[in-house]
């Protein structure tokens, strides 16, 4: 069982400023900890986006995730870094080695992709790289894991981790995922964050969008047993958090933008606790 309070954080990208704004400040006036930012050419940047967010609410930003094959280890280090400074340590730095459609968008600014050996090569680099300009500062680190390979290095640089396991991911393979990491981060196990990502919650119907996320036909997922969706009252959606904290250990919940205001009654009860 976990012993970590719960936070939440709310995952999204903006239409236009106005629109950014709103969504920020909402976040922070229900009372989420985290506006989080996914990154990809087919969005505004995530870095020059966060920093317009932490100017105009109280509250702590973070990438969701940083693509390590978009920028070189340095550049992206260089970003993560001036945000640290910029937000007086309300950074929250996630890196990853970026879904195969990085791979087209890499080729689109003259850089290689890589092997996933390299990727991985380049998220160490860029967290070294990361340290050095920090100096006395500490950036937390998000790292997502779902193979043995992201496990092993996010037991070893992580401050938070993301588990990263598809929406139809069985609850046995998520506990053993945990088990597996907490047995290669040894005895700083318990000084590591544990995350998941929600898709939905509430009681409303899912959007189209939800199969391009999640992979399976929306019907399909909402039959499931599925970790990436959080169903019912916020009464048994605060109690399913809890059945989670108790069996996986995680206490840092994201949800997507569009289902903001219908985790908020959640936030409200379970917040801090």
């Amino acid at each position: 069982m976990s012993d970590k309070r719960f936070r939440f954080g709310v995952v999204g990208s903006p239409a236009s400023g106005t629109d950014w704004i709103k969504t920020v400040r909402q976040a922070a006036d229900l009372g989420y900890s985290t506006v989080l930012m996914p990154d990809g050419l087919q969005l505004p940047s995530p870095f020059p986006s966060l920093a317009m967010a932490a100017a105009v609410a109280d509250i702590r930003v973070g990438t969701f995730v940083a693509a390590a094959p978009l920028r070189t280890p340095r550049a992206t280090a260089w970003e993560a870094h001036t945000l640290t400074l910029l937000t007086d340590g309300r950074f929250e730095f996630g890196l990853g080695t970026g879904r195969p459609a990085v791979e087209q968008q890499v080729a689109e600014i003259g850089l290689r992709f890589g092997t996933a050996k390299e990727r991985r090569d380049q998220v160490r680099e860029t967290l070294d790289h990361l340290e050095k300009l920090d100096g006395d500062r500490r950036t937390p680190i998000m790292l997502a894991a779902g193979g043995p390979r992201a496990l092993a290095l996010a037991a070893a640089r992580a401050d938070i981790v993301s588990l990263a396991k598809d929406a139809m991911t069985p609850r046995a393979e998520v506990a053993q995922l945990v088990q597996d990491l907490r047995e290669l981060a040894g005895p700083r196990a318990d000084e590591i964050e544990l995350a998941m990502n929600l898709f939905a919650a509430g009681t409303r119907e899912l959007p189209p969008w939800t199969k391009r996320a999640a992979g399976v036909e929306p019907a399909e997922l909402e039959a499931s047993d599925s970790l990436m969706m959080l169903r019912g009252t916020p009464q048994q959606m605060a109690d399913e958090l809890q059945r989670r904290r108790d069996e996986f250990g995680t206490s840092y919940i994201s949800v997507n933008s569009t289902y903001l205001e219908d985790l908020a009654p959640v936030v409200a009860l379970l917040a801090g606790k």
